[in-house]
């Protein structure tokens, strides 16, 4: 994190010295225009490569620009944006890159195209290399701890792979799966939709410490987590770390929970929605607009705010990219995601919150 605290000094010094000759526009006005990547505003990056993984699935390699680390921790994720139609559009997306991947400094996500998803079908079958995208910072707690357990069972479905195969490609470069006795079952519905396969294969191939168990659905049947004795009859002896449809992660969570082992469970969920609207919401005070509107516990105050015509700070309106983030006045506000709750003095981001009681927010 050191580079990236470096590089924000640098900026924070120059756009002091040329904001006196720039204003009324910003330095970053004309920066982008000398190379769209110089912003100082925002995260961003470039697609250098777009590699297909499957029938519906492709790789994108990005370069980062300012500000901007590859050196993530493995199994963690990144939010991505991309200018479809005059609009934004933002999802998160796991990155399956090990940190500091290669000298170029290049990162890379693989996305699986949904059909209801607009975005990953757009990026797996619209992008073109050299697209410019923004960037939200690397985060999530699905984590693989450096050095890795001794033990560890991967349970992964779908395109619940793409964190675990920067798990795989980051011990592989350090030279830990031979040390470690790894077991991974995956499920997809045809050899053919496994992300990644020969990779896989190779690295099974390669290292004894990785076993691979590759389960095709349309024939296997999903898999029966109530018999995984079956299949990994120690698994209460390691560190799982399970990745894909919420009917298998459930099942998982369920029972790891009744054997008493819940601590030795490590889950990654694609989709967090709002939690359950809880009592609350109240008069949401704009201070420098001089606007008051009240809002009921599930309206956000981005849009209480543009509901009262106040012009507010917003990028994905999902809480990926930051954006948003104002400071809290006075009041408390809770996270629509977990419940959180925060208190004056705060950094929100008003997409995901909302009023609990009367509060008052910076803008």
């Amino acid at each position: 994190m050191a580079w990236v605290t470096t590089q924000a000094g640098l900026g924070a010094a120059v756009r002091a010295l040329i904001s006196p000759v720039t204003t009324p526009l910003l330095p970053d006005d004309y920066l982008t225009l000398i190379n769209p990547m110089w912003s100082a505003r925002e995260l961003r990056g470039r697609i250098v490569e777009l590699r297909p993984e499957t029938a519906d699935s492709a790789t994108l390699v990005i370069k980062p620009g300012w500000g901007f680390t590859t050196d993530h921790r493995p199994g963690q994720y990144i939010g991505i944006g991309l200018l479809v139609d005059g609009r934004w559009r933002w999802r998160s997306y796991s990155l399956t890159s090990p940190p500091r991947a290669t000298g170029s400094r290049t990162l890379s996500i693989t996305v699986k195209a949904m059909p209801e998803g607009f975005l990953s079908t757009h990026l797996v079958g619209g992008v073109r290399p050299g697209t410019v995208v923004r960037l939200a910072a690397p985060q999530g707690n699905f984590v693989l701890p450096d050095p890795p357990p001794p033990s560890v069972l991967f349970l992964t479905a779908g395109s619940g792979i793409t964190p675990v195969m920067s798990m795989l490609r980051t011990m592989d470069r350090r030279g830990q799966l031979d040390g470690t006795d790894i077991t991974h079952v995956h499920s997809a519905p045809t050899p053919d939709d496994v992300m990644f396969a020969d990779e896989l294969q190779a690295l099974a191939g390669a290292h004894s410490g990785y076993r691979l168990m590759v389960r095709a659905t349309r024939t296997e049947g999903r898999l029966d987590v109530s018999r995984i004795d079956d299949v990994v009859p120690d698994w209460r002896d390691r560190q799982t770390w399970a990745c894909g449809p919420e009917g298998l992660l459930a099942d998982v969570e369920s029972a790891w929970a009744a054997a008493g082992i819940g601590d030795q469970l490590h889950l990654e969920r694609f989709v967090a929605g709002r939690g359950a609207v809880r009592s609350g919401g109240g008069a949401v005070t704009f201070a420098r607009s001089g606007v008051t509107r009240t809002a009921d516990a599930a309206t956000s105050l981005l849009e209480a705010g543009e509901q009262a015509g106040v012009r507010m700070p917003f990028g994905c309106r999902m809480g990926i990219c930051h954006t948003c983030v104002v400071n809290l006045v006075d009041g408390r506000v809770v996270d629509l995601r977990n419940g959180t709750e925060h208190e004056p003095g705060s950094r929100v981001q008003v997409c995901v919150t909302a009023p609990s009681g009367d509060c008052v927010v910076d803008i």
